[in-house]
C-alpha cells in the first residue's frame, strides 16, 4: 500500500510538473525560413528540425520550466517576404529569440529590424556579411562562404592546382562566396583564370561553362552556388565532357544535390559539416555522438536524409536555448550576453566559441573535405 501511495504521489507531482510547464508563459522561438521556392531543400530540413525539437524539449519539460513554442513563416524564398515576416515576428508576435534566416539575402533583409528591436537572431545562412563587421544582435551557425573558399583552396594546392575557373550565382549566397574566392585566391598562390556567373533559375550553364573549357591554362572549376543551380551545372558539365577537377562550396552539402545532379556529380569534392559523415567519423571526434545523434532521430521522424542545413538549424536553436539557460530568463540583452559567451558547445557544424569580435564561432577545423563516390559522401583525407 505505501509502495502504492509513493507511486500515487511521485506520478501526481510529475503531471503537476508537466501542468505548471504548460501553464507557464511559453519561451516564443521565432522563425522564417526558406520552405518553398528555390532555396526550398535548405529551409525544410530546417523547419523540420526546429519542429522535432522545440516536441523534444517540451516534453522533458520545456526551458527554465517553461514550453517553447514554434512562430515560424515562411518566406518563400524571397528577402522582401522575409523582411515583413521579420517585423510581424517582432511587433505582433513578440518573440524572444529568433532562429533562421535560410539565405543571406533573406537574413540580410532582417538585420537592420533586429538590431534596432534588440531581439537575439542566429542566423542559418552563409555568407560572412552576415558576422563581418560584427552586428550586435546578430549571430549564425554555418560555416563562411571565405572559409569554403578557403578549405577548397587547401585542398587543389595539395593536388598541384594554381590555375581556377570560378563560375557564382548572382544570388546574396553567390555573390558574397565570388568576393570571398577573389579574396583568398591569392594567400593560397591561386589564379583565377575565368570568371563566369549564372542566375538562381536558370536552367543551362553550357554557354559559361563552354567559355570555361575554352579558357586556356585553367586545372579545376570551383561552383560557389546553392540550390538547384549547381547540379544543373554539374551535368552540364558532363555533358560537355570536361574532365577537369570540380569542385563545390557548402551550399550544395545534402543528398538532394546528389540525387539531382546524378551520376555527373561523381568525384565532386565540397567542404561541409561533420554531419554528412557521422558514421564515418573517428571514434575519438568529439563531433560523432551530436551528429550521430542528429541524423538517426532526423532520418527515423522524417524518413528522409539528413542534410547539413537541417543541421544548422539544430545548432541555431540548441545555442538559443543554451543561451537562455544560461542568462536564467529571456530578457533578451541577458540572451544577447550569454549567446557571445558561447564556448566550447559541441554542434553539427563543429565545436563553436563565440567572442564579442566573432559571432558564428567557427575555425576551418570544423569543415570536411568530402569527395562524391559511388553515389554518396566519402571524407577526403
Amino acid at each position: 500500500m505505501k509502495h502504492t501511495l509513493k507511486t500515487l504521489v511521485a506520478g501526481a507531482a510529475l503531471a503537476l510538473g508537466a501542468l505548471t510547464a504548460q501553464a507557464a508563459e511559453p519561451i516564443k522561438i521565432g522563425s522564417i525560413l526558406s520552405v518553398t521556392g528555390p532555396a526550398a531543400f535548405l529551409g525544410d530540413p530546417e523547419l523540420k528540425t526546429l519542429q522535432m525539437y522545440v516536441d523534444d524539449i517540451n516534453k522533458k519539460g520545456g526551458v527554465l520550466g517553461r514550453p517553447l513554442q514554434l512562430v515560424h513563416y515562411d518566406d518563400g524564398s524571397d528577402a522582401n517576404k522575409a523582411n515583413g515576416f521579420a517585423k510581424r515576428l517582432i511587433e505582433d508576435d513578440k518573440v524572444d529569440v529568433l532562429v533562421g534566416g535560410t539565405t543571406t539575402g533573406a537574413t540580410m533583409s532582417v538585420a537592420p529590424l533586429v538590431e534596432k528591436a534588440g531581439l537575439p537572431f542566429i542566423s542559418l545562412a552563409g555568407a560572412v556579411v552576415i558576422v563581418e563587421p560584427v552586428k550586435k544582435f546578430v549571430f549564425k551557425t554555418p560555416h563562411t562562404d571565405r572559409m569554403a573558399a578557403e578549405k577548397v583552396f587547401e585542398d587543389m594546392k595539395k593536388r598541384g592546382i594554381s590555375k581556377v575557373a570560378l563560375l557564382s550565382e548572382t544570388s546574396g549566397f553567390g555573390q558574397s562566396g565570388k568576393k570571398e574566392t577573389e579574396g583568398v585566391a591569392a594567400k593560397y598562390g591561386m589564379t583565377l583564370v575565368a570568371s563566369e556567373t549564372y542566375g538562381p533559375k536558370d536552367t543551362d550553364m553550357s554557354p559559361q561553362l563552354t567559355k570555361i573549357k575554352g579558357t586556356p591554362g585553367v586545372q579545376a572549376v570551383f561552383i560557389f552556388g546553392l540550390g538547384q543551380g549547381p547540379a544543373i551545372a554539374t551535368k552540364n558539365y558532363k555533358q560537355l565532357g570536361i574532365t577537369l577537377p570540380l569542385y563545390h562550396a557548402h551550399g550544395v552539402a545534402s543528398e538532394e544535390f546528389i540525387k539531382l545532379a546524378g551520376p555527373a556529380a561523381e568525384g565532386a569534392r565540397l567542404p561541409a559539416a561533420a554531419l554528412l559523415v557521422a558514421n564515418k567519423l573517428d571514434a575519438k571526434d568529439p563531433q560523432k555522438a551530436v551528429a550521430v545523434g542528429y541524423a538517426k532521430a532526423f532520418e527515423e521522424k522524417w524518413k528522409t536524409d539528413v542534410s547539413t542545413f537541417g543541421g544548422h538549424a539544430y545548432d541555431g536553436l540548441m545555442l538559443a536555448v543554451d543561451a537562455i539557460k544560461r542568462a536564467g530568463s529571456t530578457d533578451k540583452a541577458k540572451v544577447r550576453d550569454a549567446l557571445e559567451a558561447t564556448k566550447g558547445y559541441i554542434g553539427t557544424g563543429g565545436i563553436v566559441n563565440m567572442s564579442a569580435t566573432d559571432h558564428m564561432g567557427l575555425d576551418l577545423s570544423a569543415f570536411k573535405m568530402l569527395e562524391i563516390k559511388n553515389g554518396d559522401w566519402s571524407l577526403v583525407q
